[in-house]
């Protein structure tokens, strides 16, 4: 939408949500592109925790951000500003007076504070990031979103940042268990992030040569894994690679979650030992189970990542300037266009099934349990 306030003099930068390669290279670009343009920045600490508790902060909560405070950043995993995934705005965790715990909607404190503060936003984030951020603009704050997340799970753009280094690196990984799989002719069940969306699974699974796959979209029995496995061992292929997707579920199942941390709800994790029990028990192999896990989220952004979060960061930063907001900014090749945080928001990206890239891995001989 476009705005008709007051010009912009300062920008607030927020990364909120788990970490994703490139988010400093999405805040070098905003940062350097703003000040270009005579712009004030600060980055807002640990999402918007700056803004809602900035006492706990030695600087107040933001932190002043000029071309000399972002360069050499850009190569850099995590994020210079901090990030929390705890304190949804939306859903604030609050303690009652017998000790148990409740939620309390604080976005109008929220925003109230960062029009004290700042002109306009840009928000960084996944899913739960632009729920809070088309909720801010609702209110009156003028802000874009920046999608990150390595599960490229967000609506309406193809990539987000994050994902193609973490397929990189799972790849990686995947082709080192190759060799000692076979060494040992063993079976190797790596179970990858990417919750609801099977994304991750899917890509460095066909790009590493899996000889099963299994995702969120395509609810599996184990009696299909444990007839291409022994298809292997009868041409003496003795070995199989079996990604699983953390969000995976049997047919007629559910997925697997484990207990989160105390006053939080729990989080998926331990399918692959699940499917890794399973095959055990219908072959007789040797299985073992590697969980990637937070690997996936550190570390270096890909140059494809880093050019991808530093055109974002560009983008939003423009997208501001032309007097538009209540905006994602999105790749829609081959440029960066944007969308209303209402259609970002509204569903999340799956895997199409009819897709090219499904087609290819059945085309290949890859078994989805299916």
């Amino acid at each position: 939408m476009e705005s008709t306030t007051f010009p912009i003099r300062r920008i607030g930068i927020s990364t909120g949500g788990g970490d994703a390669p490139g988010l400093n290279a999405v805040i070098r670009a905003a940062v350097v592109s703003a000040v270009n343009r005579g712009w004030e920045v600060v980055g807002i600490r640990d999402g918007f925790d700056g803004v809602l508790t900035p006492e706990r902060f030695p600087d107040g909560g933001l932190m002043p951000l000029d071309a000399d405070r972002v360069r050499g950043i850009t190569h850099l995993g995590g994020t210079i500003l901090g990030t929390t995934n705890k304190n949804n705005p939306l859903r604030y965790p609050v303690r009652r007076p017998d000790g148990t715990m409740a939620t309390i909607d604080r976005t109008p404190e929220l925003a109230d504070r960062l029009k004290e503060n700042v002109d306009a936003v840009i928000s960084v984030g996944g899913d739960g990031s632009m729920e809070i951020a088309h909720a801010l603009s609702r209110l009156g704050v003028r802000i874009v979103g920046v999608p990150k997340t390595i599960d490229n799970d967000l609506d309406g753009t193809v990539l987000t940042f994050g994902f193609l280094t973490a397929v990189d690196f799972a790849t990686q990984c995947i082709d080192r268990l190759h060799s000692t799989a076979e060494a040992h002719e063993r079976v190797i069940v790596i179970e990858v992030m990417g919750r609801y969306a099977g994304w991750i699974a899917l890509h460095c699974g066909i790009a590493a040569t899996a000889d099963v796959i299994l995702l969120p979209e395509i609810p599996f029995d184990l009696e299909p894994v444990a007839r291409k496995i022994a298809e292997r061992d009868r041409i003496g292929r003795h070995f199989s690679l079996v990604v699983v997707a953390e969000g995976a579920r049997p047919r007629g199942g559910e997925v697997s979650l484990v207990p989160g941390e105390p006053g939080r709800v729990e989080r998926l994790g331990g399918m692959g030992e699940k499917v890794a029990e399973g095959i055990r028990a219908t072959t007789g192999k040797d299985v073992r189970v590697v969980v990637l896990g937070h690997l996936l989220r550190g570390g270096s952004p890909s140059p494809s990542d880093r050019l991808l979060a530093l055109r974002f960061g560009a983008a939003a930063v423009r997208t501001l300037a032309e007097g538009r907001d209540g905006v994602m900014v999105a790749l829609d090749p081959p440029d960066v266009k944007y969308v209303p945080l209402d259609l970002a928001t509204h569903r999340m990206k799956s895997v199409p099934l009819d897709g090219d890239t499904i087609r290819t891995g059945r085309e290949l001989g890859i078994c989805f349990g299916d």
